[in-house]
């Protein structure tokens, strides 16, 4: 733990804007200490930058060391932590996000969810723009949230049974399924675990379910009623 903090001198300060629809809308909604943490360091560092187009790079965090220190997790994890943190104010909403192939590998590029950052968006899907060591064949991988975080958000915590539960039926199923039924259990209002798996068995039964044939809905008939028929038989 630190020192403590000693007060805000006296003098003129620098400023860092934070719009009060922050505070009337997203700070009531967020209750994970990594993502508030992400949240205003992104309104911050994009605010410091002078460019046309802010944004926020994952390396170039990941070299902060000042804020890596007040991450909760040991320095192995916080990469780990710091991701999850960025995931979770994308899924709200907060940010956005594309992983830009450049000279020196892939990175990972936030941009706050303002008219200016959504500009920045679409300037480089277009190709206007491009950020530093990136071809001019620009090739987008759009990255959706993990289905863990979209879980978290939508239904509830994540406990670890439910982590393995719902790693169990991402190899059971495919990823598009397991949305799909955490959607439909929002829209019921049955946000719960064992509803969403429900779903995907009741989905794979039907998927699987062949058409019988008029032969085999005789045959099946003929085992159903066999008692009633031997009787009608006897008569």
């Amino acid at each position: 733990m630190g020192n403590g903090f000693n007060g805000f001198p006296p003098g003129k300060q620098e400023i860092t804007i934070i719009p009060a629809l922050f505070f009337s809308e997203l700070l009531p909604q967020i209750d994970h200490l990594v993502e508030m943490k992400v949240t205003l360091y992104c309104l911050w560092a994009l605010q410091a930058q002078k460019s046309d187009y802010p944004h926020v790079r994952f390396s170039e965090v990941c070299q902060d060391q000042l804020f890596l220190q007040g991450i909760p997790a040991r320095s192995e994890d916080r990469e780990y932590v710091l991701r999850d943190g960025f995931e979770r104010a994308i899924v709200r909403g907060t940010l956005l996000h594309l992983r830009i192939p450049l000279d020196n590998g892939a990175d990972d590029f936030y941009f706050m969810n303002t008219e200016k950052g959504r500009a920045a968006v679409q300037a480089i899907k277009k190709g206007d723009w491009l950020p530093d060591g990136c071809s001019r064949n620009l090739q987008l991988e759009m990255i959706r949230p993990s289905v863990f975080a979209i879980y978290e958000r939508a239904i509830g915590a994540l406990t670890p049974m439910i982590a393995e539960q719902l790693q169990d039926a991402l190899d059971s199923y495919s990823q598009e399924w397991v949305l799909e039924a955490i959607q439909v259990a929002v829209d019921k209002g049955v946000r719960k675990w064992s509803y969403i798996l429900a779903i995907l068995e009741r989905k794979r039964a039907q998927q699987h379910a062949k058409p019988i044939s008029r032969e085999e809905r005789l045959e099946t008939l003929s085992d159903r009623y066999a008692d009633l028929i031997g009787n009608l038989d006897d008569e």
